[in-house]
């Protein structure tokens, strides 16, 4: 008798009969089964496609993946999440305080098929809010397709904070501590909010692989045309003068014509430590990739590891297409140079990148000149194009400097650049102080 009831509870979950079931794959069609089935382990979940819609939640974190070895099939499935869930619990403290809607703790997962999009004009309590962690490790998220909503102010990229104060972002997909050897493959990102499209925070060996970013760009020439907005009530100021994450303001902290800004952060972004005891970053594969209109394309250059870039391209970035620093290995990869330089490199410490990098076509761009900037010690540089007329007259490439994003650099000391190996197949001049 006892065997016949555990066979019938493996059929039943809170009323709803599952008469489907069979070599472990079940048949689900409501967020109220999805989330029962988290905790399952060594189970393959397909949810009915269909557009479901996210009003309700447990706490800051919507649904919690925790079962290991478990796959879930959301292939035809779309979330739409409602914004003003990211407020339902206030201002929650801690390193986990943060809000998000899928997370990944289990091992082993394997998430497929989802799409997302945020809906309703309402913004978060709070800064830090993501649609996907991944903290488990082994974890594979295959063919997901995400659009961000729902951050404020929105319209104004940086020039009004990078977190906090009065910013609230919402980030795309986060690989975070205690994550090993897990998987982004052929994820989709489409930034309509402040915030970084996918980000790595100690996690180890994280591959990142056939996905797409793509965000925003918006002319500073459009926001002082405004009449009404959060610019117009700040007077067109913002809280620092100078360079301010790819785009020039006055000394009097004035917006400035003739800029263009992302409205988003940046595409695909390694931090140098996260999570318990601030554990560092380690070694990243990005291969085969596409950013298009962020802040900095790819960014590998925060991290102690060094990290590999296979057949990527950024376009039409504001702050650098590849940021790059020790160690740092960019194989077959393109940018362009319209709204900032192609390639960055600009820590002084930095040493040994090797960089493989063609420049697409980067006439018709706007505030800049830069093709690359170059700081650090013994880098070996291979810059070629397609067509020499995809660089500009009077573009120049710059070692040991402090322009561009090497501007963070100036408490630094004064700019390095030592035993650089640098193939240029380009017209830029390199400019040597």
């Amino acid at each position: 008798m006892k065997l016949i009831f555990c066979l019938l509870s493996a059929f039943i979950l809170h009323g709803t009969a599952y008469a489907g079931v069979q070599n472990g794959l079940v048949e689900i069609d409501s967020l109220k089964e999805l989330r029962a089935y988290a905790s399952a382990s060594n189970i393959t979940v397909r949810m009915k496609p269909g557009t479901y819609r996210i009003e309700e939640a447990p706490d800051h974190h919507f649904f919690r993946f925790t079962g290991s070895d478990s796959r879930y099939d959301l292939r035809g499935v779309t979330f739409e999440i409602d914004n003003r869930l990211f407020s339902k619990f206030g201002v929650v403290p801690g390193k986990n305080g943060f809000y998000c809607v899928i997370d990944l703790i289990g091992d082993g997962i394997v998430m497929e098929g989802l799409t997302t999009k945020n809906i309703g004009g309402e913004h978060s309590a709070q800064s830090r809010n993501k649609i996907f962690n991944v903290v488990g490790s082994n974890v594979t998220l295959k063919d997901v397709d995400i659009t961000t909503s729902g951050s404020s102010p929105w319209g104004y990229g940086s020039l009004y904070g990078l977190g906090g104060g009065v910013v609230r972002k919402m980030n795309g997909i986060r690989v975070g501590w205690p994550a090993k050897n897990s998987s982004l493959i052929n994820c989709k990102v489409h930034m309509r909010a402040m915030g970084h499209a996918i980000f790595v925070q100690g996690a180890e060996g994280t591959l990142i692989e056939n996905c797409h970013v793509d965000g925003l760009l918006r002319p500073t020439n459009e926001i002082l045309a405004e009449e009404s907005g959060f610019a117009f009530e700040q007077n067109f100021k913002v809280k620092t003068g100078g360079y301010v994450e790819g785009v020039v303001v006055g000394d009097d902290r004035t917006i400035l014509p003739d800029e263009m800004l992302s409205l988003s952060e940046d595409g695909i972004r390694m931090y140098p430590h996260g999570g318990k005891n601030n554990a560092p970053t380690l070694k990243t594969t990005i291969r085969n990739c596409t950013v298009r209109r962020m802040r900095r394309g790819i960014c590998t250059g925060l991290t102690s590891s060094a990290d590999t870039v296979i057949n990527c391209e950024a376009t039409d970035c504001v702050a650098a297409g590849f940021n790059i620093g020790n160690g740092d290995k960019l194989k077959n990869c393109r940018a362009n140079a319209r709204y900032a330089e192609a390639l960055s490199c600009p820590y002084y410490s930095s040493k040994h990148a090797e960089v493989e990098l063609d420049i697409l076509d980067s006439r018709n761009g706007l505030a800049n000149s830069v093709l690359a900037t170059i700081n650090g010690i013994g880098h070996h540089i291979t810059l070629t194009t397609g067509n020499p007329a995809f660089v500009p007259a009077g573009f120049t490439i710059e070692k040991a400097t402090n322009k561009g994003y090497a501007f963070y650099q100036k408490k630094q000391g004064k700019p390095v650049a030592k035993n650089i190996e640098l193939s240029n197949g380009t017209s830029a001049h390199v400019v040597t102080p």
